[in-house]
């Protein structure tokens, strides 16, 4: 039997799989694509997603593939990075395949499984005992009374203590698990493309818009462009095939140019649906990026909010599976990430809301570009988009800092362990924490930098506080 089988070789379930890997816990990845994808995919990662891959001593190699921007886009507005509280305040841009392909090195150095080429089929719970709820009691009450999940697969079935889909937004887990995934419809649809361009503008990333839409051309690497555009009011049913030649008619229509494009290398589709699974856990079943979430690309919050779902759901499902921490800790994950997930959700409409054309959105515009103008607006907004700003509870994210030995804080995160700082009086035995000294205040710190208790709320508070990790 394995300790938890993830579904989803993406970014989200490659990162939750180092993550519980770095905690000992055995870790199965099931993957259906049978190798990894050539497409491109997102293009960057967030100032929050760094610090998280700087906490897990992770981060050298994205830095050294990537290129840092010292801003990004806020419905196509400019939204200046340059000034967050953080050892790197830019948009590092990497695309998709690069990012998987390092976090699946990383975790399979730390020893992680991955089948590739294999789908699954379906569920089947397995009771802790005779009186607990059966499969015909409804897949959510079946999945609450397991003590174990059952995996039907192509390759055959597989049993384990707990199953994390990260199999995107068609999650055959969420689906099976029969978790409900309310939203909003598709108000328009954006058609993209990888593609070389024979006239590229002289911007390396434009972005424009005119009285049929919106369009853009960004260059992540040398040698092709991502061409993307929208035409107002287009939306075309996922049941329909697109190609190369729409992409080039509705550019054309909409920008009144092709740039000459040729060679295409990827065409896909997206639009600006948002849904979120009503709950990110039901029993031993869990969700996390795009299983538990979707919506527009606005901001290039989707791969970042996955691998911070990851990120917080990986020290939490490590600790109960080696049976240090009650199985309520997991209920935090929910508690935590899906008010997160919600806000994503919020302002990416309010994105597409501010994308739409015509002389009303342009007069909005004009008036939200002043305002992202004065810091303190750009500071809120771009703290938001990056995830640097979320709070869990008492929890803020704690900054890194230099300390007097020479060492960063976050470098003491690296195990993945909570860090206890500079506390006096009694020690504290029995607990996976690192004791910390010559911090400068005294601090729990959780594995995954959020603040869990500080002195001011007394020694009785900071026991309380460490009772999950002990």
């Amino acid at each position: 039997m394995e300790d938890v089988v993830i579904v989803g070789a993406g970014p989200t379930g490659l990162m939750l799989a180092c993550e519980l890997r770095l905690a000992g816990v055995d870790v199965l990845v099931i993957e259906r694509l049978a190798e990894p994808t050539r497409e491109s995919r997102a293009g960057g990662l967030h100032p929050r997603s760094l610090e998280v891959l700087d906490q897990r001593g992770m981060l050298d190699p994205f830095l050294a593939e990537g290129r840092p921007l010292p801003g990004t886009r806020f419905a196509g507005l400019p939204l200046d990075l340059s000034g967050l509280p953080t050892r790197y305040p830019f948009l590092l841009v990497i695309v998709q395949r690069r990012i998987e392909r390092l976090l699946e090195a990383r975790a399979r150095e730390l020893g992680v499984r991955i089948r590739r080429g294999v789908e699954v089929t379906g569920l089947r719970p397995r009771p802790a005992s005779a009186g607990a709820a059966s499969p015909d009691a409804g897949a959510a009450a079946a999945s609450a009374a397991a003590e174990r999940v059952v995996v039907e697969t192509t390759a055959g079935p597989v049993e384990t203590r707990y199953l994390v889909g990260c199999d995107g937004g068609r999650s055959v887990v969420r689906r099976l698990a029969g978790i409900d995934f309310p939203g909003t419809p598709a108000t328009t649809t954006s058609i993209l493309g990888d593609v070389e361009l024979a006239d590229p503008p002289a911007e390396h990333f434009l972005l424009q818009r005119t009285p049929r839409g919106n369009f853009s051309v960004l260059g992540f690497e040398e040698g092709w462009r991502r061409v993307i555009v929208d035409e107002a009011g287009a939306t075309v049913a996922d049941w329909m095939a697109i190609g190369f030649e729409d992409l080039r008619a509705m550019l054309i229509r909409v920008a009144g140019t092709d740039f000459g494009m040729h060679s295409p290398r990827w065409i896909s589709r997206f639009t600006d649906v948002a849904r979120q699974a009503a709950r990110y856990r039901c029993g031993r079943v869990l969700l996390a990026g795009d299983a538990a979430h979707v919506h527009s690309p606005a901001g290039g919050q989707g791969l970042n909010t996955g691998l911070q779902d990851a990120f917080n759901l990986g020290w939490k499902l490590a600790l109960v599976v080696r049976g240090s921490a009650d199985e309520e800790l997991l209920d935090t994950y929910h508690e935590e990430r899906h008010p997160v997930g919600a806000r994503v959700l919020s302002n990416t409409r309010a994105q597409s809301a501010l994308s739409a054309p015509g002389a009303h959105v342009d007069a909005l515009r004009v008036h939200v570009g002043d305002m992202l103008a004065t810091p303190d607006a750009t500071r809120e907004i771009a703290m938001m988009i990056t995830g640097l700003d979320i709070s869990y509870g008492l929890g803020p994210r704690v900054p890194d800092r230099d300390l007097p030995d020479g060492t960063r804080l976050f470098e003491h995160l690296r195990t993945g362990r909570p860090i206890l700082a500079d506390v006096s009086g009694e020690p504290v035995d029995g607990c996976l924490v690192s004791q910390l000294k010559g911090f400068g205040e005294q601090l729990l710190i959780r594995p995954d930098g959020h603040l869990a208790w500080k002195e001011s709320l007394g020694r009785e508070a900071l026991s309380t506080a460490l009772r999950p990790w002990c």
